[in-house]
């Protein structure tokens, strides 16, 4: 059962809440596979800004698509994770979305216009996470990193039995490539501390319902920890 004293929903859900889905069933753990992957979804300085700076100072000089430094700081564990899957030699891939074209309109651009007018720099990775030749690039035009990719085929090929999502957004990307996951019967495990959102509330309560019923929810470390527990191959 997660210590919920230690989780960024604490301030959020209530304890009367908690005991609901705890009454009902819901947040067992489930652990790690023998053969994690790892997406880092859309780690784009579209979602983060250029630099490190707050909510509003990023989204009004950079990109109104940005998170802020928030983004930035969850980067920072996401390049931790990904140091440790590539001394292992685990897959690691890279679901973005690819620039946006008059085609891509659709429901997206209707219901998000600002999404339609990032400019083409927007969308290079961020260095700090930025993919090499080993990993796999994943362009989507739609929340999940399952919908129209090859990335299930990817993840049959290597035998994957897990999958660790990080990245952006916790409430759209994120959650929905989770909920995907999950739906395929893999075990999925989600670091609290590297995925980013805009709002804190937004990202807390959806880590608590990813928490509940798709992922196993818990920190960096707390992850790392797991992680190399796993046998090497």
């Amino acid at each position: 059962m997660t210590d919920q004293q230690n989780v960024p929903w604490r301030n959020h859900i209530s304890g009367d809440d908690v005991k609901r889905y705890q009454a009902a069933g819901f947040g067992s753990p489930v652990g790690l596979g023998a053969q994690p992957a790892m997406l880092i979804i859309d780690a784009q300085y579209r979602t983060v800004g250029r630099a490190p700076k707050p909510f509003f100072e990023s989204v009004t000089t950079e990109y109104r698509t940005s998170c802020g430094e928030v983004g930035w700081q969850a980067l920072r564990r996401v390049a931790e994770l990904r140091e440790l899957f590539r001394e292992r030699g685990w897959p690691v891939l890279y679901p973005y979305v690819a620039p946006k074209n008059v085609h891509d309109e659709g429901s997206l651009g209707a219901k998000v216009p600002a999404i339609m007018s990032v400019p083409a720099a927007g969308y290079e990775f961020v260095d700090l996470v930025a993919p090499d030749e080993h990993d796999i690039l994943l362009p989507k035009r739609h929340p999940s990193a399952f919908f129209g990719t090859p990335l299930l085929s990817y993840l049959i090929q290597r035998r994957v039995d897990t999958v660790v999502v990080t990245g952006a957004t916790t409430s759209g990307c994120v959650r929905a490539s989770v909920v995907d996951a999950f739906s395929y019967n893999f075990r999925v495990a989600v670091p609290h501390d590297g995925v980013y959102d805009r709002a804190e509330s937004v990202h807390a309560v959806n880590l608590f319902d990813m928490d509940q019923k798709y992922a196993d929810v818990m920190s960096t470390e707390q992850l790392l920890a797991a992680l190399r527990e796993i046998p090497k191959g």
